[in-house]
């Protein structure tokens, strides 16, 4: 919760209390960063120095550090762009932050050398001349390629007077003062959430090149490019959030407990819009929603502003949606996933060899040639043939399912399995009235596998912030995939675009189906 501090402003003169009220936001502003600041200095420390620390290996103490640290930086970011800031560089030259290591000599240098645009004196001496300049090196990386990218300035001064010095300001970078160009932290970026390859691993990639970079400098690039995309990511959210049906999903994400000496269980919540198969105009996006628990109530604050057709799998945390009560919108209608029913059956049918199951497969078998012949079809098409072929299919297949339940054991393996597909045969009826909707959810159950794939390389996220900057990131890349666009790509000219100040009126060039790759 922000500190105000308990100021009359009725007392102040009234030209001053804007000023002042300024001021005050500031404060109040500062006091929450500076507690954010803490609060993570003491879980750094508790992870250095608890009680089972010495439990950690050393992968674990490093991912949980590189968390840690982008976390901090993401803090520091927010504190570099407060208005109290501003005003404190206008005060003050801030000293130049270098980030640890060196740019070896065998690197290619690229300059690029920033003239101004007229040489004449601006007293009308006549031209002007070269006095001296300015270099700064900045580490660039492109794709098996390290090289170093060195900005020459040049200063011009009048010989007959001494007013008449020109030099033009360096470019913005995403990091000032900073080594990494915006490639370098797109390259980062990239592969610790495409590529699955923790930032301690690329440390020691790099030094095989004679660069010598602690993952703890890639963690602060990492934290700041979190920070700077979190409104790209916040947007992204708003607009699959607009559709009136959309899939989710949720998965694990171990993350590390360190005063436990072992990982906790977080979730990454995946939330998507794919209308592909019936041509649908908008483009396909996903959004992962971190949260430490798998409770409903997180579904329900990441679904806030969504009403509609949600297709999911029978985990019951959904089930407070669909009430009226629900926070954040109208009641959800849910749309259940037959791939899920089919999955049920198949388990019994695989370890026992019951014919029972066997009959319930071959009639969801129908159901799925069906689909098959209307895939890509328009959604009236799709309704239509679905109503006329796949309704009586599911009729029949409800008749059968309810006189086996009465002949099978409610507490048998496949009893358990009958008594899903009955509690979600409403949800399972879905699809029969709405040519947009899936038979099934596995859309989304595909774009779940990429964080599975960096669960299993990066072992767990290294704190709960990890975890936001996970899905936050993965977010961004996922939907440039599923998009076609390359991520690499996008991501270089999204941070440069920010970097230089791209107008917040215009972020939603920035969203990943927006992007358009220079020739």
């Amino acid at each position: 919760m922000s500190f105000t501090p308990d100021i009359d402003l009725a007392a102040i003169p009234l030209e001053q209390r804007g000023a002042v009220a300024a001021l005050v936001r500031e404060v109040a502003e500062l006091k929450d960063i500076n507690k954010r600041l803490e609060h993570l200095v003491a879980e750094l420390n508790h992870a250095v120095h608890g009680k089972r620390s010495e439990k950690l290996s050393e992968d674990e103490r490093q991912l949980a550090f590189e968390d840690l640290e982008t976390a901090t930086s993401e803090v520091e970011a927010r504190k570099e762009t407060s208005a109290f800031s501003e005003r404190a560089k206008k005060r003050t030259k801030p000293a130049a932050r270098r980030n640890i290591g060196n740019l070896p000599d065998h690197l290619p240098r690229i300059e690029q050398v920033i003239e101004p645009d007229s040489l004449e004196c601006p007293c009308g001496c006549g031209e002007m001349h070269r006095i001296g300049e300015d270099r700064s090196e900045r580490l660039d990386i492109v794709p098996a390629q390290l090289r170093v990218i060195v900005t020459v300035r040049p200063k011009y001064a009048c010989r007959s007077c001494t007013d008449g010095v020109t030099q033009l300001p360096a470019p913005a970078h995403l990091i000032e003062g900073g080594l990494p160009t915006e490639a370098t932290i797109a390259h980062v970026l990239v592969s610790k959430y495409a590529d699955h390859c923790p930032l301690y691993r690329q440390s020691q990639i790099l030094a095989r090149s004679g660069i010598d970079i602690h993952r703890a400098t890639l963690a602060d690039w990492t934290g700041k490019a979190a920070f700077h995309l979190k409104p790209v990511v916040d947007r992204l959210a708003e607009h699959v959030k607009t559709s009136t049906k959309l899939f989710m999903d949720e998965t694990t994400a171990p993350v590390l407990d360190p005063g436990r000496g072992r990982t906790k269980t977080g979730y990454l919540w995946a939330l998507a819009r794919d209308d592909r198969s019936w041509g649908g105009g908008d483009p396909p996006g996903v959004v992962y929603f971190y949260a430490p628990g798998r409770g409903g109530e997180n579904a329900e604050r990441f679904l806030a502003g969504f009403n509609g057709i949600l297709q999911l799998d029978g985990y019951q945390g959904y089930n407070r949606l669909t009430r009226p009560s629900r926070k954040g919108g109208d009641p959800i209608r849910v749309a259940h996933c037959w791939s899920h029913a089919r999955r049920k059956l198949k388990e019994v049918f695989d370890r026992d060899g019951s014919q029972i199951a066997a009959e319930g497969l071959r009639q969801i078998a129908g159901f799925y040639s069906v689909e098959a012949d209307i895939r890509g079809t328009s959604p009236g098409q799709r309704l239509s043939a679905r109503q006329a072929r796949t309704a009586p299919l599911v009729a029949e297949f409800g008749q059968w399912l309810q006189r086996e339940r009465l002949r099978v054991s409610v507490k048998s393996r496949l009893g358990e399995k009958l008594a899903y597909i009955h509690r979600h045969w409403e949800g399972l009826q879905t699809f029969l009235t709405d040519g947009r909707v899936e038979i099934d959810s596995n859309s989304i159950e595909n774009l779940i596998r990429p964080i599975a794939l960096n669960r299993k390389n990066a072992l767990f996220a290294g704190h709960d912030e990890g975890g936001n900057a996970w899905g936050r990131i993965a977010s961004l890349v996922e939907t440039a995939k599923i998009n076609g666009v390359e991520p690499f790509a996008y991501l270089k000219a999204t941070l440069e675009a920010i970097a230089n100040g791209y107008p917040k009126s215009r972020i939603d060039d920035l969203l990943p189906w927006n992007f358009k790759a220079s020739s």
